[in-house]
């Protein structure tokens, strides 16, 4: 079967980079097409993954609609060259509007209920649309639910184990107590008119009494804040976050991530999504501020609750213990969606249970 991935967000290099290898190993051939967002280029390189620059769309909503016929022209005519079986994404415009033009099937994931424009722009054109089971919104009869988060892609225990040797390079050792705070650049479109952590300084100064305090942030920071700023390698966040005490941002990605490893996370993000507010409720390994009073003083409170449990870090890896009985292997759950399409559409819709396959036994 010859399939191609399409990454449009640092994000998704992690959540494909197994099922890629594992369809490789399998004998299927694999084209990766990449949007030039962040750090995508780098993490593919760093994981040693052949790619097609598809460039980027810029950042304000006039730049994107301009660019998307654009950027479709280029891309089709790089897969008609390639002749794809099918088309898989993470909430891709393109695979789906070419997939159609090729009639060639196409199979998106989506965890993000607020990404109301693109599902539009995409949802006619797609065969499936694959979302965790906990996704607030019904998207109707091409909408398959799998028992997980997308996190887990990459991120369950038959796929990671954290090496503590970034910890060495940032002069660390495992048992330091440190927080890794995260700020986001504020300029998808759904970002209007939302907000997060608003004094950036106090936060930092506040959370320095309990240890070591690491910044990661997609935009420009202060002068003062620059210090914080982490240099390690892309690839290597995920083994920081595996140790961290703290994690406190404005990214769900990385709250997400945080959970599922076992490292409480604060989510400060007036906007919400369902995965995040199943690892509140449900696993109480993220605090979300989406769904009340999100202000620098209530995420001060929340900080000093939970910096004050001095069994914090035992808490949240007995937590994760619960949540990766209770959820899925998702590279495993794509690996057999994909390699059994167009059969695995009927098995998910008649008896969703077939999933049960991918959780431990």
């Amino acid at each position: 079967m010859r399939i191609v991935v399409d990454i449009n967000h640092p994000a998704h290099v992690h959540y494909f980079k197994y099922f890629i290898m594992e369809m490789k190993e399998k004998g299927h051939e694999v084209l990766i097409t990449a949007s030039e967002k962040d750090i995508t280029y780098k993490l593919l390189e760093n994981y040693h993954l052949e790619y097609e620059k598809m460039g980027n769309y810029g950042t304000s909503l006039v730049s994107k609609l301009i660019k998307i016929p654009i950027i479709d022209i280029r891309y089709y005519r790089l897969l008609k060259s390639f002749k794809p079986d099918i088309l898989v994404g993470f909430g891709s415009i393109r695979a789906a509007h070419i997939s159609f033009l090729l009639r060639k099937p196409c199979i998106n994931f989506e965890d993000t209920e607020h990404s109301t424009e693109q599902i539009r722009l995409y949802l006619p054109f797609v065969e499936a649309v694959c979302t965790p089971y906990c996704y607030t919104h019904n998207l109707g009869k091409k909408q398959i639910r799998f028992n997980g988060y997308m996190e887990l892609a990459s991120l369950h225990p038959n796929r990671f184990t954290p090496n503590p040797t970034v910890l060495t390079e940032l002069g660390l050792t495992e048992g330091d107590p440190f927080i890794i705070i995260r700020f986001v650049s504020w300029q998808a479109s759904h970002d209007v008119g939302q907000h997060g952590i608003r004094d950036k300084v106090r936060l930092v100064k506040a959370l320095e009494p309990y240890g070591r305090v690491l910044i990661t942030s997609e935009g420009a920071l202060p002068e003062e804040l620059q210090p914080y700023q982490i240099r390690v390698s892309p690839e290597k966040l995920h083994d920081l976050l595996y140790y961290a005490t703290l994690y406190v941002g404005e990214g769900a990605t990385t709250a997400s991530e945080c959970a599922v490893l076992g490292t409480h996370a604060i989510y400060v993000n007036t906007l919400g999504l369902g995965y995040i507010t199943e690892e509140d409720e449900r696993y109480h390994l993220v605090s979300d501020f989406s769904g009340r009073v999100c202000t620098d003083e209530t995420v001060l409170d929340e900080i000093r609750k939970l910096l004050g449990n001095k069994n914090l870090k035992q808490e949240g890896k007995r937590k994760r213990e619960l949540l990766l009985l209770e959820r899925c292997d998702v590279t495993a759950f794509m690996v057999w969606f994909i390699d059994h399409y167009p059969e695995s559409i009927d098995l998910m819709k008649n008896n969703p249970e077939i999933q049960q396959q991918f959780e431990p036994q």
